[in-house]
């Protein structure tokens, strides 16, 4: 029996009235009434709230300590990492606090020099000799840009195998996807922010029922990108866009499948600070040996009393993951 998840990333928020209150969602609203709905501790105390963290978690690998974000954008964007070097994730920024552009982000690499890789938005991947930590400094002669350095951290094991299909656009889920040893694709029209082809993701999934695969997961990185962006009716929209792009074919294949399908946010992304938070996140399953229990909306006003359930929650019953051994 197949199991599909969904991560909305960063979709829940802490603070009242939230982006999946106000938002029109009428698929999502179907699926809580008619499944389980509850709480789902995605980030444990120990650890920072992000997709490093929380998406790992939904897979089945709780780590001990904080995961490097260098290792999971070198394996989302394929940057080679020679032996001896370590890739470390870095921010292009300006003096302000605020995000570089595209083109001075990438223009920022080619002045840091061949080890200097821009990824996409203000986003590069450094690498360095192991145990040679780059430094944050500001970038002269150009607009008064800086470069902030993301600490290192443990790498994700391979965990998986390919009867988990992880489908995304190009960013952390198939960077944690790709490390743990899921299958991953990467739609070409689909991107890791707003505006993504979420239709080209629901025909993926689909595709992954067809040929087999037991576990299939789907993350959509709108909600997050908009949240960070501190704009809270892009947030709605995506999630709109969401409900009626992916969460509608899916349901359909899910039910002609016999499969379940879930919804669980990775962690939660407040559009007013554009700040990631731990807390618990509302959850849904759905499908075949699922009855209805709990709230009937996917809200986290309606799941404040809810049980929380660990990370392994939203995929109970599906198959085992397989250990990769390549």
């Amino acid at each position: 029996m197949v199991a599909v998840l969904v991560i909305p990333d960063g979709a829940a928020e802490s603070v009242l009235p939230t982006s999946l209150e106000s938002a029109h969602t009428p698929v999502l609203d179907e699926l809580a009434a008619g499944g389980e709905v509850a709480r789902v501790a995605v980030t444990p105390a120990h650890l920072p709230a992000g997709s490093e963290t929380g998406i790992p978690a939904l897979l089945g690998h709780v780590a001990d300590e904080p995961i490097s974000r260098g290792r999971v954008d070198a394996a989302a964007y394929g940057v080679p990492v020679p032996a001896g070097f370590t890739p470390w994730r870095a921010d292009v920024l300006r003096l302000n606090g605020g995000r570089a552009t595209p083109q001075e982000s990438a223009i920022a690499a080619r002045a840091l020099g061949p080890h200097a890789i821009w990824t996409r938005g203000h986003r590069l991947v450094l690498l360095a000799p192991a145990g040679a930590a780059p430094a944050a400094r500001v970038l002269g002669g150009l607009d008064g840009l800086r470069i902030r350095v993301w600490p290192d951290g443990d790498v994700l094991p391979r965990t998986l195998g390919l009867a988990t299909a992880v489908i995304a656009g190009p960013g952390a889920a198939a960077g944690c996807a790709r490390l743990l040893g899921a299958d991953v694709l990467v739609p070409e029209t689909a991107s890791g922010d707003v505006g993504t082809d979420l239709a080209a993701k629901a025909r993926a999934a689909r595709a992954a029922i067809i040929r087999g695969a037991v576990r299939i997961v789907v993350h959509v990185g709108g909600p997050d990108e908009a949240a960070h962006r501190r704009d809270a009716h892009a947030k709605r929209s995506a999630l709109e866009a969401l409900d009626a792009e992916l969460l509608a074919p899916l349901r359909d294949a899910v039910r002609n499948a016999g499969g379940t399908l879930a919804v669980c946010p990775d962690h939660l992304t407040d559009p007013a600070t554009g700040a990631h938070g731990g807390g618990p996140v509302p959850a849904l399953r759905w499908g075949t040996g699922i009855a209805a229990a709990g709230p009937d909306r996917l809200t986290e006003r309606a799941t404040s009393a809810s049980p929380v359930h660990a990370p392994d929650w939203p995929l109970a019953g599906a198959p085992a993951p397989v250990e990769s051994n390549a």
